[in-house]
């Protein structure tokens, strides 16, 4: 007698299935990725105001480093800035938004702070 061994894998339609939620996926992820190096982008240039000794100094050197490296989810105007000891503290927040599919959104909160 011969043993038959059962077939073990993905049926076309299971297939179907998992390459749509991976394409999904990818597509979410392409999305989101362009807002985190933008994060990174205002991190980068909070650090950098944090180096100002006014309020209005610290306002125009974030706004510099904003035009140079293209950030226009937040400004200057938008920094929360105090001071820590004798340090400059600048401190953002900022949410961005994606659109997945009809009234259905992504909702990325970034926030930091220069030190």
């Amino acid at each position: 007698m011969q043993l038959q061994r059962k077939q073990r894998g993905l049926t076309f339609i299971g297939l179907l299935l998992v390459g749509t939620l991976v394409a999904l996926a990818v597509v979410v992820v392409a999305q989101v990725i362009p807002t985190y190096i933008e994060y990174l982008a205002v991190h980068k240039a909070v650090r950098k105001s944090a180096g100002g000794s006014t309020v209005a100094e610290v306002r125009a050197i974030f706004d510099r480093a904003a035009q140079i490296d293209d950030i226009r989810t937040i400004a200057g105007k938008d920094l929360d800035i105090g001071k820590q000891g004798d340090q400059v503290v600048v401190r953002f927040a900022y949410s961005r938004e994606i659109h997945l599919a009809g009234p259905a959104y992504l909702v990325m909160k970034y926030e930091g702070a220069s030190n």
